[in-house]
């Protein structure tokens, strides 16, 4: 019989080959383990992605197929292709240019008065007043109301006639206005009825961005001398930079899509000179029946949402997104 014997020092390679055949059901285990978890994963994400894909995708996949047709949208599918007509012919039409015009305008309105207004009200009911918790409340109430209520509602408040906007003016001695009928002042009347409608939604997001600022570093900077402007400033401002660029961003994407108000108080007019992108979808894919050329605008608005919001989330966002992402990776 042959016998093994192990020179005095030398390692054993039994206890690492035993370790070794135990280890193979672990890695084993640990793999069945990972692929139940994405069995789990994949049939938790699947009913959200199907309604995706139904709701989302596929309306999009078919606007962008139909703005490539003449078609009315009655009688069948489509079968007269046009290509890119649709869209040349969009670009050369003084509607559709003129509601670009009136998006930008909505726009830079929003930026530059609506949502500075709705910071400054948020800081001032973030102070020790007396019933703030009420005014939060009366402020934000606008944004519960559907559209559709607003849009009545400032109908009859804004009426030449009889609307409580020019009684007050004829108070004071001067001559109303009509507000919704005047190609100089249908914009600004608009204007006014989305910052009533839309302000307090920002002013709570701007609440909630100052709330979440640690006490201790307004404190210090108030303890070091600085003034309420330079606290505000240095320490409030920049922390609630990610805040605004969200808010920004919101405001931004609603002005782009700003439908129901329009539709419900003029229509567009008078002359079209209230007139958005999304009035003029309607009005085409569902008074005039000319369904190709109302995916021509879908596609359109879609095209520069998605175009604005890659930007915005690339040079804007950029830091706040990789901030966060860096925070996520710290708590794993």
């Amino acid at each position: 019989m042959e016998t093994t014997t192990t020179e005095p020092g030398a390692p054993s390679r039994l206890p690492a080959a035993a370790a070794g055949r135990k280890a193979r059901p672990a890695s084993a285990g640990a793999r069945g383990g990972r692929l139940r978890g994405l069995v789990t994963i994949a049939l938790f994400l699947l009913p959200g992605l199907v309604l995706f894909c139904l709701l989302v995708v596929a309306p999009i996949l078919v606007a962008f197929y139909t703005s490539t047709f003449k078609w009315s949208g009655l009688g069948g599918p489509p079968t007269e292709f046009v290509g890119l007509d649709n869209f040349t012919r969009l670009f050369a039409n003084e509607v559709f240019l003129g509601d670009l015009w009136h998006g930008a305008v909505l726009i830079a309105l929003s930026v530059v008065v609506q949502l500075p207004l709705a910071l400054g009200i948020a800081l001032l009911l973030n102070q020790r007043l007396r019933g703030r918790a009420f005014y939060r409340l009366v402020f934000f109430a606008p944004y519960i109301l559907s559209e559709a209520i607003t849009a009545v509602l400032f109908t009859m408040i804004l009426s030449p006639d009889q609307g409580l906007a020019n009684q007050i003016l004829g108070i004071f001695g001067l001559d109303g206005l009509e507000w919704f009928a005047d190609q100089s002042t249908v914009l600004v009347a608009l204007f006014l009825v989305m910052t009533w409608k839309y302000f307090g939604f920002h002013m709570i997001i701007y609440l909630a961005g100052r709330q979440g600022i640690p006490k201790e570093l307004t404190e210090a900077a108030q303890i070091d001398g600085a003034s309420g402007w330079k606290v505000f400033r240095f320490v409030t401002l920049p922390l609630l930079g990610p805040t605004i660029r969200i808010s920004v961003f919101l405001s931004i994407i609603g002005a782009i899509q700003l439908f129901d108000l329009v539709w419900i108080i003029t229509e567009g007019g008078p002359t079209h000179s209230s007139e958005t992108m999304a009035v003029t979808m309607f009005e085409f894919g569902f008074n005039r029946f000319q369904v190709g050329y109302a995916s021509a605008i879908s596609v359109v608005m879609f095209l520069i949402s998605l175009v604005f919001a890659l930007a915005y989330q690339r040079f804007v966002l950029r830091r706040d997104l990789e901030g966060a992402t860096t925070v996520m990776r710290d708590q794993r």
